[in-house]
């Protein structure tokens, strides 16, 4: 049943990640660009949880690739207001 879950919020990751590459391509605003791929890593990270098969304390490594997701969502967020 987990498995079935992490590849529905995986699959939610990937289309957030589709409707923000969307914006970036009627926008060219890089905050769209990294916004997409932060949702793309968080997909992975889910997908690894999903089909891995790895034990609850080998998992954690996997802490790292959402903290590369939501330290990119930190930088798009700075840089955007930054230049403004």
């Amino acid at each position: 049943m987990w498995d079935f879950v992490s590849g529905l919020v995986a699959m939610g990751f990937l289309v957030a990640g589709l409707f923000f590459l969307k914006f970036w391509r009627r926008t060219a605003d890089p905050l769209f660009a990294l916004f997409a791929l932060a949702f793309w890593v968080l997909a992975i990270n889910e997908a690894i949880i999903a089909f891995a098969q790895l034990a609850l304390e080998e998992r954690t490594w996997l802490y790292l690739l959402r903290l590369v997701a939501f330290s990119l969502i930190l930088v798009a967020i700075l840089w955007k207001n930054r230049r403004a």
